[in-house]
């Protein structure tokens, strides 16, 4: 059997998870065989992203051997997948984060909710 046949599913179940990195707290949790890391606006996962330098794939193999993925969220939007769900496309490659998939409507639209939450803290603050 070659290594790119071994596969060791793993389970995650989480109620109370909490990753941060780069003072950046984002609360994690699964369905299972789905890993979902919920990072608060657009600008902390640039920080992260900084913060943390990792192998893509790397991490995509050890995902792959244990049958889980993982989307990276922003303000309820899924950004990024990595593991077993990750379908990369033309965006991905052209980052450079093949193989893991870069979601752009994911990204423009919790950018969107980013600056209409700042529009709307700002106009509260005038009234």
């Amino acid at each position: 059997m070659s290594e790119n046949n071994l596969v060791a599913p793993l389970t995650v179940d989480t109620d109370d998870l909490t990753l941060t990195v780069a003072g950046v707290s984002m609360p994690v949790s699964s369905t299972g065989d789905q890993l979902f890391v919920e990072v608060p606006t657009l600008w902390s996962a640039i920080q992260v992203a900084r913060a943390v330098n990792f192998d893509v794939e790397r991490l995509t193999r050890v995902l792959t051997t244990t049958d889980l993925t993982t989307e990276l969220r922003v303000r309820g939007r899924t950004v990024a997948v990595v593991g077993t769900g990750a379908r990369p496309g033309v965006v991905s490659r052209e980052l450079g984060i093949a193989p893991a998939e870069f979601r752009v409507g994911g990204a423009l639209t919790a950018l969107g909710n980013g600056v209409s939450a700042a529009v709307g803290r700002v106009v509260s603050v005038l009234r």
